[in-house]
């Protein structure tokens, strides 16, 4: 079981913000840096393209990170394929792999806000089949130095060579999901590893889509070991429960609030959060014994998974705190889960 960190990137969108924006990317890329040095496996970045994050270009950022790390494996979280073009996205990363001697990865996904369809110039209607053929033409990519392809999206690869090819063969593309069963099956019938976003409700309840995606990977051929699952969460670690709660929440609150006017979901209230804080909730918010506890008990409700990585940004909470959080990740709760689980973190 790997250990890390997911980020957006989160924006600090005072009366400043250029001035800001530059301070919180020096920062994340600290955090990205400390992470490796408490022994964290891997931290991600995300893609958006809201005024609130500055995760437009993950690639960027990871490079920056490859340059001050040695050891931590550096992904997105998602890369949004939908809205982009796969051979582009396949040099991004794999000079990233070249940069970070062959620590690169890419979660893609389709993403779970639509600002990049009209952005890029997309239909949304086209959602579902832009991902399917983008998707195929990425796999096709990193299979393939020349590239014999043609799809509706994308004019015709006719033998062209893409280029460079990444240390890694092949390098690690892993399937981002929400709940559409459909999404399970698919990365299962491609032998992709998945890794499942759970921001909400109980974990327990994602494990008859986790035994699909195990299933389709079955009947297509793969083996236990190619179909790794790992799980996108949202949490934060403090010394203690209290704390970890009190200093989460109210950014918690504000943005998932924010976001449910754009959806209709109603406020976020203390009593929402604490019952998602529950022991089968999805949070992982608490004391590093109770997270480590907690890791413990999902893994086992989803049949084993492979990686687990912490969102904790989107509370906006200081760097001081990321800080703290990440260490307490890396000294408190990645030994627990090594002495309790037998697994190499």
């Amino acid at each position: 079981m790997q250990l890390g960190i997911d980020s957006f990137a989160a924006a600090n969108v005072g009366d400043d913000l250029k001035t800001n924006s530059s301070d919180s990317l020096r920062q994340l890329v600290e955090r990205i840096e400390h992470a490796e040095q408490v022994g964290l496996d891997v931290f991600g970045i995300g893609e958006h393209h809201r005024r609130e994050y500055l995760d437009s270009a993950p690639a960027i950022i990871l490079a920056a990170a490859a340059a001050r790390t040695k050891r931590i494996r550096l992904t997105s979280a998602v890369t949004v394929l939908s809205a982009a073009d796969p051979v582009r996205v396949f040099q991004n990363f794999a000079t990233l792999d070249l940069l970070s001697q062959g620590r690169a990865e890419m979660v893609v996904g389709r993403g779970s806000f639509t600002e990049s369809f009209p952005l890029f110039g997309l239909a949304f209607k086209d959602y579902d089949s832009l991902f399917t053929e983008k998707l195929d033409l990425l796999l096709n990519i990193r299979d393939n130095e020349f590239v014999h392809w043609s799809g509706k999206h994308r004019a015709a690869l006719t033998g062209q060579g893409v280029y460079p090819r990444p240390l890694q063969n092949p390098l690690p593309i892993w399937l981002g999901v929400g709940g559409t069963p459909e999404s399970f099956a698919r990365a299962g019938a491609l032998g992709l590893p998945l890794m499942v976003a759970i921001i909400g409700g109980e974990t327990h309840r994602f494990r008859p889509l986790v035994n699909l995606y195990r299933e389709a990977g079955k009947r297509a051929g793969f083996t236990p070991e190619q179909l790794k699952v790992g799980v996108h969460a949202l949490g934060y670690v403090a010394d203690t429960t209290q704390a970890a709660s009190d200093e989460f929440f109210p950014g918690y609150a504000r943005s998932f609030t924010a976001i449910g006017k754009e959806r209709g979901w109603p406020p976020v209230t203390r009593a929402h959060f604490e019952a998602a804080r529950s022991p089968r909730g999805a949070l992982l918010v608490g004391n590093p014994e109770e997270i480590a506890e907690k890791i413990l008990e999902h893994s086992e409700s989803l049949g084993g998974i492979a990686r687990i990585s912490f969102q904790m940004d989107v509370a906006t909470l200081p760097h001081a705190k990321l800080m703290h959080a990440i260490e307490l990740l890396g000294t408190r709760v990645a030994p627990i889960l090594r002495q309790e689980s037998g697994l190499k973190l």
